[in-house]
């Protein structure tokens, strides 16, 4: 089918993309500016990027009229405007007129559950969009979320700032206030499966996980899957104002996103059961399960797994895979190089043999010494070398390395360590015109993780600055 995505450079919508394109279809990504859109949009054969500003109907032209299925994504709850409802009602009001123009059977709409009777603003317009976009023209289809689970989603980056800064905390009361948490991966499920399905037509879902859960619950099992002890206590002199500044300072919000987040908090999110599970076959899974998910190796999980392997792919992203395998971007510590090269595959073979009894090219005694505090501490060293001399496949041992991706024709290595660390660790390579791309990424778990980092600074700048000379040259 011909699908059009708006809000396609947003949380939901950049996740949402490649799958619809792995599963066959045609996507329209509708963006106010072609320059946000993701780079690697821009060669896919199967994505084409319109810019459309649903503020300013006059862009609206530029969206074609054969389209089949249209999500609707756009939301403008970390708006700095003070009206977002307003806002929100005219953009909804511009798709809908320039959609009926178009020969769409279907809308989706991803809101909010809203079954509190005392809904906050942010509830209320996303809940007005919904009557707003009700036509005669084309069936509309609504999924009602609360809580999404999902590296890089805002109320979870929030979640992870909170547990993993502060050991003991003081909190509002909202943190009592009950919800339930769904995973991104199932929101995937449910906006990509119900596309074409005509059961769901001219329906409302709410879409929620297994349990009830309260915001201190969420974090308390948060810290559990990181292995994180920490202590809450609630006390009730916290006004919505003091919450929002506690959240601005404590986490790496905005004022206003955690202005309307503790708006929305103090609102329980309890979804009304329907048969759309057993519809479109998902089954949603434990907060945990979500947690742990989105500490996996790699994102877009949910695209890989549809794909078999990292190698062999029935999919129409085949030739493109290596641009949707990404380290995760958020909550990360980053060292990043580039150089010029003189000549890539002489570049790309020395990356392909590097470790082992080649070594690392550049400083080999501070990374065996690095080596032995790993064994010191429990972990596997440097003893493992690698299995060839010259040839990499992902799931190979690298020294304390495990490799995620390799690909020469496309020129990307991505390792990620096995070493005992207080936290996560990537290293990437990739050649693209002629630019080698040397890329060292840290997730860090807790505080400790977080001195971790800072302690071994000077050192990176010794071995990542060496290292990216002696590939290049």
């Amino acid at each position: 089918m011909n699908i059009l995505v708006t809000g396609a450079t947003g949380y939901i919508g950049k996740r949402l993309i490649p799958l619809l394109v792995n599963e066959g279809h045609h996507v329209i990504c509708a963006v106010r500016d072609k320059l946000r859109a993701d780079k690697s949009y821009l060669n896919e054969e199967h994505i084409e990027v319109v810019e459309a500003d649903f503020l300013k109907p006059e862009t609206l032209n530029n969206i074609p009229k054969n389209i089949d299925v249209a999500y609707y994504l756009i939301h403008s709850m970390s708006n700095t405007s003070n009206d977002f409802k307003s806002l929100e009602e005219e953009c909804a009001i511009n798709f809908k007129v320039a959609l009926e123009n178009t020969q769409v059977q279907q809308v989706i709409y991803l809101s909010g559950i809203t079954n509190d009777e005392n809904l906050s603003k942010h509830l209320k317009s996303r809940q007005n969009v919904e009557f707003t976009l009700a036509s005669k023209k084309y069936a509309l289809t609504v999924f009602k979320a609360g809580i999404i689970v999902g590296s890089g989603s805002s109320s979870f980056e929030i979640i992870r700032d909170l547990v993993e800064k502060l050991p003991f905390m003081i909190t509002p009361k909202w943190l009592n206030t009950k919800t339930q948490p769904l995973a991104i991966r199932d929101v995937l499920a449910f906006l990509s499966k119900s596309a074409g399905n005509k059961q769901t037509y001219n329906q409302s879902y709410d879409i929620f996980g297994p349990e009830v859960l309260t915001y201190k619950q969420m974090l308390l099992q948060f810290a559990e899957v990181r292995g994180l002890k920490r202590y809450i206590v609630t006390v009730p002199i916290m006004t919505a104002k003091l919450s929002s500044y506690w959240l601005y300072f404590v986490t790496s919000t905005s004022y206003k996103l955690a202005s309307n987040l503790v708006d929305s908090m103090g609102v329980e999110i309890i979804g009304k059961p329907s048969e759309i599970n057993s519809i479109l076959q998902v089954k949603p899974l434990s907060y945990k399960e979500a947690v742990s998910l989105a500490f996996e190796k790699i994102e877009q999980n949910s695209i890989l797994s549809s794909w078999k392997d990292s190698l062999i792919s029935s999919g129409r992203l085949q030739s493109n895979i290596h641009k949707y395998i990404n380290v995760p971007k958020y909550g990360c510590f980053k060292d990043y190089k580039e150089r010029k090269v003189n000549n890539s595959k002489k570049t790309i073979d020395k990356i392909w043999a590097i470790g082992g009894e080649n070594g690392w090219y550049y400083g080999n005694f501070l990374w065996r010494l690095r080596g032995y505090l790993d064994k010191l501490f429990g972990g596997i060293g440097l003893r493992r070398g690698r299995t060839n001399t010259t040839e990499l496949h992902a799931g190979d041992a690298l020294d304390f390395w495990r490799v995620i991706y390799a690909d020469k024709e496309n020129q990307k290595l991505l390792l990620y360590a096995e070493m005992k660390l207080p936290g996560e660790a990537w290293l990437e390579f990739k050649i693209e015109n002629d630019i080698l791309k040397q890329t060292a990424t840290f997730r860090p778990k807790g505080l400790l993780g977080r001195l971790y980092w800072y302690s071994v600074l000077p050192f990176h700048g010794i071995i990542f600055n060496g290292l990216i000379k002696k590939l290049s040259d």
